[in-house]
C-alpha cells in the first residue's frame, strides 16, 4: 500500500487570511444589543403614551407592563442579532462605525427610559 503526499499550493498569506475571523458577527452582536435597548426605551415611553399598549405589555400581573417591555426588548435583540449575524456572517465590518451606531441606539434607549422624558408624554 502506497501513500502519496499532496502538496498544498497555497501561500502563507492565503492560509493566514483563512484563519483570521471576520468582524461581521461582532458588529451584529454590538448593534443588536443597541436595538434591544432602543426597543425597551420605545416600549417604556409608548406605555405612557398609549393605555392600550400598556395593557398589551402586561404579561404578568405582579410585574405589570414591565414584564412585556423587557420581554419585547429581549425578543427584538434576539431577532436583530439573528438577522444581522446571518447577513454579515463571513463579512468584514467597520467595528468603529458599528460601535458608534451601538452607542447612539443605547443612548436613545436610555433617554427614553429616563422618567423626566417619558413622563413628559403623560
Amino acid at each position: 500500500m502506497t501513500t502519496t503526499a499532496i502538496r498544498d499550493t497555497r501561500t502563507v498569506t492565503e492560509v493566514q487570511d483563512e484563519a483570521i475571523a471576520t468582524t461581521g458577527p461582532a458588529a451584529a452582536a454590538m448593534i443588536s444589543g443597541g436595538v434591544g435597548t432602543l426597543v425597551i426605551g420605545l416600549m417604556t415611553t409608548g406605555a405612557v403614551i398609549s393605555e392600550g399598549l400598556k395593557e398589551v405589555l402586561n404579561w404578568w400581573n405582579p410585574a405589570g407592563p414591565l414584564s412585556g417591555k423587557t420581554s419585547v426588548g429581549v425578543i427584538a435583540w434576539l431577532i436583530s442579532w439573528f438577522l444581522l449575524h446571518t447577513i454579515w456572517k463571513g463579512k468584514e465590518s467597520d467595528l468603529n462605525k458599528a460601535f458608534i451606531v451601538t452607542l447612539v441606539l443605547v443612548g436613545l434607549g436610555l433617554i427614553l427610559t429616563f422618567p423626566p422624558v417619558f413622563e413628559a408624554f403623560e
